[in-house]
């Protein structure tokens, strides 16, 4: 099939050929393209927009043939979420709280806690209404609920998030593993130590805690100084071993205490030399061996991780570790082993490998996923498959029969041999059962799961059959869409078949509304949007779906067609005309009578005449517009234009009419001769007939008069500010050359009093004196700028000695006295010498006086602008030694923007041309004040406060070699400064020794604003000897904020 714009094209090429009144039937529906062959289905690999009769592509292809009734909802099988049978319950990861879910696991194995739990006390459940949600408050609650629902929910996995959020615990952060099983245990601990059953006061302890002393030796009197404590897990060192073995020998090993490390004997009253090592007295029923993965890298200054292979047994003999004869209970079997998947301490996944206590077969806990592992073993080669990316010359070592190696484990739990018999023991085999008043709660919530899986699966049946529903009506209406020829038919929106077809959609009703011109009928525009079906179809359709107005062969527009007819027999003449007219444009003027025409209208005149016609054919268009732009015609045209001539030039984009471009405000002959040129009555006469409205200017026409005399006038004027501006530099010659100026910290001997105008004031008046043609003249002086809304002078004598003279000018007498002549003054400024009669010293007073109160309150609003800003630049110099960081002071100036004046007459004297002065809304100018003088006055003030985006400065710092700029803001935090910096200088922010001023800045936590760095400042950096490995420094930042562990949580009581 032919492309779209061959298509609408061709629907139109019959216009060359037949005039407006000429038009047939034939023609119009040749421009609506009802005859086109319609699409055969394959042909398309898309449906054809330009085709009305083309219904290929537009989502039958989904419903023709048999079709899979999953196909026709979008909903899981709710039996999927069902727990399969002799299997385990997983737990949800509510974002990154894996870890928990290992050790809730493994602690719901170990049946023996368990028991205990559900022995607790809890007053709350067995009195709860069963119409309402159950809601556990303490832990201890918590735990309860959860372990039952781990033991008989028909759920594949419970949601953990009620005990998660008791605990205080973010889901987003991953915390340490390790210590959260040691905080838990301690928490649960202290809870059943409060019950009032006395055999669940001690269970903790009888099922993890085991006793081991720490026992010095002095080598002098052989005196042995035992130190007993509890252990609730063993934390083994794994760098530099293999097994687990070699792990626990190290533990135990004797350590020599001697040199500066030596031990202070109560025998001997000395500091001896001795020796000290762990004695273990008795174990656990359960014993955790915490393999220490996660250890602190004294370099970068945070945790990294160990990935060392570790050989551990399925069953470990403890009898050869112990003090004394335990009665041959040391032997324990493997019950778990908890992995963390990643090569990183600050990231990874936890998952756990546990033994079912009663059949011994092994389970793979990961997170809501739950695998058996096959014939009772078990497996860890997928673990450690993970982390074969990191770059590690250790290969997996081989394991003997009865061992396993792993580089992710980091616990491994193991059982008494004993404790394993008694649990497997006939009397014990049974399972634990969930006390009644907690299986009550675990039916409610079953009960809750099925009506769920009863919604879901009405819900997919509902679908399933409205799905069916539809693909028997889309197979009976597809058949009679097409419509025959010489048979009725009508024309239905494109988009509204395609939402038909769409079985993610609701069907709407049929909405023509957008296809309508401005006749009510169906516009030749929109055919692209629509299809041609037939009247049966459309019936059909109709009375399903209702809609409306309807589209038949009634609904072709004649007189739209008629209008596009004529615009595109004028602009296929528009062509023909426009090389005529060059060619006579270009030739002598015949005749003596002639037209004035703008150069500029002439340049451009095709242009317009093509918008013209765009603009009478736009009348035909419904009020939607084009729904793509400039139609194909229109492209072609517009595109044929650019061929016979230039595009316009600058300055006629915004013309609308022909020759308004010699058109003066008062509707006369514009006066400027240099814009117009004569045409010929033949040039005129084509032209005319593109722009019949078009204003009409004859040969002999004369230019507008109010133009003439206003040109007049403004001559005059012009001569009148010249004369002006030379009166005032004569009288004023020093102040417009800066030259012979008069200083504050160098007063002039002779006079006592010096009088103050604003230096916007002096800029303003000079740029009229240089430029007096075009620029106004200064009319008056306005002092208030300087004033507080009190009438007092904002500055003093030091504060302008400081910085704050840059906004004022002085002047001398004499001058004042010139000033004062020529322009209006509002409010007199000077400043007065006073000498003391009975000293040397000498004051100076101002008149006005000073405000003290706006003084005030103008300085502390400096300052707070100064610690208050969102975006400012500050500069880091690296230095070498501390000598160079101690010398450099910090350049605290910044620049300020130069107005043009500045840049177009560089010899000015400091301030000129003050940008600190801006143009406020209501047209008031307004003095905006440098670091030295930023403020504003507390109260309404006519001087404007320094923005807090970016503070002024009064000169430019200049950035030197070494430097960097960075941006920065008050609120942010000196860690989040030596993070840029790290990037900036790669020097890592341990690194760092940063200075400003002399000053040292080491508190982390503090913002840039309480260290005082404002905008501008220099900071120096003084960098120690790198670390090596800066992967591990990007690891190490990774992390965004200090670690704070489970500060804050219920772990810590809070």
């Amino acid at each position: 099939m032919a492309p779209r714009l061959q298509l609408e094209k061709a629907a139109w090429r019959w216009v060359e050929l037949v005039r407006p009144e000429d038009i047939r039937r034939e023609h119009i529906e040749l421009a609506y393209r009802v005859n086109i062959a319609a699409c055969k289905r394959g042909a398309c690999r898309r449906n054809c927009k330009g085709n009305p009769n083309c219904l290929v592509g537009i989502g039958e292809h989904a419903w023709l043939g048999e079709i899979d009734e999953n196909a026709f909802h979008n909903i899981d099988d709710p039996n999927s979420e069902r727990r399969d049978k002799n299997t385990f319950v997983g737990l949800t990861n509510l974002g990154a709280t894996c870890y928990v879910n290992t050790f809730l696991q493994v602690w719901f194995h170990n049946l023996e806690l368990r028991r205990t739990l559900y022995l607790c006390q809890n007053s709350r459940a067995e009195e709860h209404n069963m119409d309402s949600d159950y809601e556990p408050q303490s832990i201890c609650e918590h735990l309860q609920y959860l372990f039952a629902l781990l033991q008989n929910s028909n759920r594949r996995y419970i949601d953990p998030s009620g005990l998660v959020k008791a605990l205080g615990l973010d889901t987003g952060q991953q915390q340490d593993a390790q210590e959260f099983s040691k905080l838990f245990l301690s928490l649960l601990e202290d809870t059943l130590s409060k019950q009032k059953n006395p055999t669940l006061h001690n269970v903790i302890q009888q099922q993890f805690c085991g006793q081991f002393s720490y026992v010095t030796v002095c080598n002098q009197c052989g005196r042995a100084s035992p130190l007993p404590s509890r252990f609730y897990e063993l934390e083994l060192n794994i760098q530099g071993h293999k097994n687990l073995t070699e792990c626990v020998t190290e533990f135990l090993k004797e350590e020599k205490l001697d040199g500066d490390n030596r031990y202070f004997c109560e025998s001997c009253q000395s500091k001896q030399n001795a020796t000290r090592r762990i004695k273990l007295h008795s174990l656990p029923r359960t014993l955790n061996l915490q393999l220490m993965r996660f250890v602190f890298d004294r370099q970068t200054g945070h945790k990294k991780k160990l990935n060392t292979f570790i050989s551990f047994p399925e069953q470990l003999d403890m009898g050869p570790f112990l003090e004394g004869k335990q009665d041959g209970k040391c032997v324990y079997e493997l019950s778990a082993v908890l992995i963390h998947r990643g090569v990183s301490a600050y990231s990874g996944h936890y998952i756990a490998h546990v033994r079912d206590a009663r059949t011994s077969d092994w389970y793979k806990f990961n997170d809501e996923e739950i695998e058996k592992m096959e014939g009772k073993k078990l497996q860890l080669g997928i673990e450690e498959d993970i982390a074969e990316t990191v770059k590690s010359q250790a290969r997996k070592p081989k394991c003997s029969k009865g061992y396993h190696c792993s580089r992710n484990a980091y616990m491994l739990v193991y059982k008494c041999q004993e404790e394993e018999e008694e649990e497997n023991s006939e009397s014990a085999k049974t399972n634990v059962e969930v006390p009644a008043f907690l299986q009550r709660l675990v039916d409610r919530d079953n009960r809750k799961f099925e009506e769920w899986c009863c919604e879901m699966s009405d819900m997919r049946k509902q679908s399933v059959d409205k799905g069916k529903a539809k693909h028997e009506e889309v197979k009976e209406l597809y058949e009679l869409l097409p419509a025959e020829d010489d048979q009725p038919y009508e024309f239905l929106p494109l988009e509204w078949l395609k939402k038909w077809l769409d079985d993610s959609t609701a069907t709407k009703e049929i909405d023509n509304s957008n296809f309508l011109c401005s006749h009510g009928k169906l516009h030749p525009d929109k055919v692209g949007e629509a299809k041609r079906i037939s009247l049966v179809a459309a019936q059909l359709l109709y009375e399903r779906y209702g809609g409306g107005p309807r589209l038949d062969a009634s609904s072709l527009c004649e007189e739209c067609v008629g209008q596009r007819c004529r615009v595109l027999r004028l602009k296929n003449q528009l062509n023909e005309d426009y090389r005529e007219v060059t060619n006579l444009v270009k030739g002598p003027l015949k005749s003596e009578e002639g037209y004035w025409v703008g150069k500029a209208s002439l340049r451009s005149w095709r242009q317009l005449a093509l918008e013209q016609l765009d603009e009478d054919e736009q009348e035909t268009k419904h009020s939607d517009g084009k729904t793509n732009g400039q139609g194909p015609e229109e492209e072609a045209d517009i595109a044929a234009m650019r061929e016979y001539g230039p595009e316009p030039q600058e300055g006629t984009e915004d013309m609308k009419t022909f020759n308004e471009d010699i058109l003066c405000c008062h509707g006369g002959l514009c006066i400027l001769e240099t814009e117009r040129r004569l045409v010929s009555e033949e040039v005129w006469s084509k032209v005319r007939a593109y722009f019949p409205k078009a204003p009409m200017f004859t040969q002999d026409q004369e230019a507008c008069r109010e133009c003439l005399r206003l040109e007049q006038e403004e001559k005059d004027n012009e001569a009148v500010s010249k004369m002006m501006a030379s009166d005032q530099k004569n009288l004023l010659l020093n102040l417009f050359q800066e030259k012979n100026r008069p200083a504050l910290n160098k007063w002039p001997q002779d006079t006592d009093v010096l009088y103050v105008v604003p230096m916007f004031f002096v800029d303003e008046w000079k740029k009229f004196i240089r430029r007096p043609t075009k620029m106004s003249p200064v009319s008056s002086v306005g002092n208030s700028l300087l004033l507080c809304p009190h009438g007092g002078f904002m500055f003093t004598y030091d504060s302008l000695l400081k910085g704050d003279a840059q906004h004022i000018a002085l002047l001398w007498p004499s001058e004042w006295e010139v000033i004062s002549r020529l322009f209006m003054v509002d409010q007199p400024i000077s400043i007065h010498r006073c000498s003391q009669p009975n000293g040397p010293s000498t004051e100076y007073t101002t008149q006005p006086d000073l405000c003290r109160e706006c003084r005030e309150g103008f300085i502390f609003q400096q300052q707070r602008d100064l610690r208050e800003y969102a975006q400012a630049t500050i500069y880091v110099r690296k230095v070498v030694d501390d000598k160079r960081m101690r010398e450099a002071p910090p350049e605290t100036n910044a620049s300020g923007s130069e107005s043009e004046d500045e840049r177009e007459e560089p010899a000015k004297m400091e301030g000129g041309g003050d940008p600190d002065f801006s143009q406020s809304e209501d047209g008031a100018k307004r003095l905006k004040l440098s670091d030295d003088a930023a403020g504003a006055p507390l109260g309404p003030a006519p001087i404007a406060s320094v923005t807090k985006s970016g503070i002024r400065r009064s000169t430019r710092h200049r950035k030197l070699r070494g430097e960097k700029a960075l941006i920065v803001s008050a609120n942010q935090t000196l860690k989040e400064l030596k993070i840029q910096i790290m990037h900036a200088f790669s020097v890592a922010p341990f690194d760092q020794n940063l200075s400003i001023d002399g000053r040292c800045l080491t508190d982390d936590s503090a913002t840039l604003g309480s260290l005082g760095v404002i905008p501008e400042s220099v900071i120096c950096l003084k960098a120690d000897e790198p670390i090596a490995d800066y992967a591990a420094m990007d690891d190490v930042y990774q992390v965004g904020m200090p670690e704070e562990g489970f500060k804050g949580t219920g772990l810590l009581g809070h």
